[in-house]
């Protein structure tokens, strides 16, 4: 009794672990790593007075009480690199730029620290202060999040394209979009840093404290979304279409999902990071876009409609001796959209679609989709025919109507071969390959019928 107690009591021990093993492991899925680096603008310009006192101490003051709010934060790692601050100018020196305050855990106390001793010295290199920063990052990994806020007052004044730079770094997944705050910006400098990254204007003070919030809430924020796949009548009933979101401003593949229905036969929820606009692409057949006046709110739900309505089109035959593809076109186009294999279903967009069946001879016909339906193109049945000769001739098999159609030229290799033609009546034009004149041309009319065997002898 006590040996069965034991193993009864193993076993429960067992089951226990191996179904709180499971929840441990999703619960203790790392979250992703955010890491923010300020990148500081203290160049000379910084010394113009700014609502009663210069913009380096406003900036310094409002950033280092802003910080606050960041320390001891989980899964985030805050740096400070700063421009313009080493060397005075002139003469000019476009390497100013030093790492202060490297990534870490608790670094708060010392960036506000760093920033209470800061004075405005030297000139702008903005491109080599996003370029060291890029790499101030430690070993990119899939789950990290790095991010750079930029404040400044001027643009570049190095010769540098911080374009290019936050460009490249983005398309290396190494940064995200940065954040650019000006300070005082005049309008004609403020184009400079659109292709930047996402920009914010702050005029005074206030600005500036409301902007920084505004950044903070997206970088800290997860953001739900949901994408509404609609029919004709604008409810989201379609599903089961892959998704694919892009970064808008650099192009660059941010998620792929399997668009699904929830348990209530919703769209389902997806978590998107909030610090990226996003293009957002369905794969249906033609691909469609979210199209409208829809963006992502930091810490709210965002319900993203695309419209692509879809029916089914089949293609079959009741036998499939050869392999047979249909060419899927628009109608009235000439790109290829789908190459469509025999006795299959796909789902496309409504309208109507050019199709090229690769039978024997070929057939070509114009189809209509419609909701929810399924449109069926029944192939005939072929016929097979037999074609046997002493030695291979060079020829051609011609459908025969007002005039002859070119169907397949004859195998130039093998004395026998076989054909699976669609019914109808057809000629087939030879010369033996030893035949040393045109008019030893030949010529045969022959009938095709469903299901039957035609033998030739050429």
């Amino acid at each position: 009794m006590l040996n069965l107690n034991k193993h009864i009591f193993l076993a429960i021990l067992i089951i226990s672990i191996g179904l709180l093993f499971p929840y441990q492991t999703f619960a203790q899925k790392d979250k992703p790593v955010t890491r923010v680096l300020f990148i500081f603008d203290a160049s000379q310009s910084m010394y113009a007075q700014w609502d009663g006192n210069s913009r380096m101490e406003i900036a310094k003051e409002l950033l280092s009480n802003m910080l606050d709010s960041l320390d001891n934060k989980e899964n985030l790692q805050v740096g400070l690199r700063c421009y313009g601050h080493q060397k005075p100018s002139p003469p000019q020196d476009c390497r100013d730029t030093r790492l202060e305050v490297p990534f870490g855990n608790n670094t708060i106390p010392a960036i506000k620290n760093r920033l209470k001793t800061l004075r405005p010295k030297g000139t702008t290199p903005i491109a080599k202060a996003l370029e060291s920063g890029a790499l101030d990052f430690p070993d990119v990994t899939s789950n990290s999040r790095n991010i750079v806020i930029l404040i400044t007052d001027g643009i570049e004044e190095c010769g540098g394209d911080p374009c290019a730079v936050s460009r490249l770094y983005q398309e290396k997944k190494i940064i995200l979009k940065p954040f650019v705050i000006g300070i005082g910006l005049s309008e004609e400098y403020k184009k400079n840093f659109e292709c930047v990254g996402t920009f914010y204007d702050a005029r005074n003070p206030d600005e500036f404290k409301n902007i920084l919030d505004v950044v903070i809430s997206q970088v800290l924020n997860s953001t739900t979304a949901q994408v509404n796949l609609l029919d004709e009548n604008e409810m989201p009933t379609e599903t089961n279409v892959p998704l694919s979101f892009y970064d808008s401003f650099s192009g660059i593949l941010q998620y792929n999902f399997i668009h699904t229905m929830n348990s209530r036969g919703n769209p389902d929820t997806l978590n998107i990071d909030p610090v990226l606009s996003y293009k957002v692409v369905a794969h249906t057949i033609p691909q469609t876009e979210a199209e409208g006046d829809w963006k992502l709110i930091p810490g709210k739900h965002t319900t993203i409609p695309i419209k692509c309505p879809q029916g089914t089109l089949s293609i079959s035959s009741a036998i499939n001796k050869t392999k047979v593809e249909c060419i899927i076109r628009e109608k009235g186009k000439t790109e290829t959209l789908n190459v469509q294999q025999l006795n299959t279903k796909q789902r496309y967009l409504t309208g109507e679609y050019d199709l090229e069946i690769l039978t024997l001879p070929r057939i070509y016909e114009t189809v209509k989709v419609n909701q929810s339906e399924s449109t069926n193109v029944k192939i005939p049945e072929p016929g097979l025919v037999v074609l046997s000769a002493s030695s291979s001739p060079y020829g051609s098999i011609f459908e025969i109507s007002n005039e002859l159609k070119w169907v397949c030229d004859l195998n130039t290799k093998k004395g026998r071969q076989t054909l699976y033609l669609l019914p109808g009546k057809y000629k087939v034009v030879y010369r033996a390959k030893n035949a040393s004149s045109s008019e030893y041309t030949k010529e045969k009319t022959f009938k095709v019928s469903s299901i039957k065997t035609v033998s030739l002898k050429l």
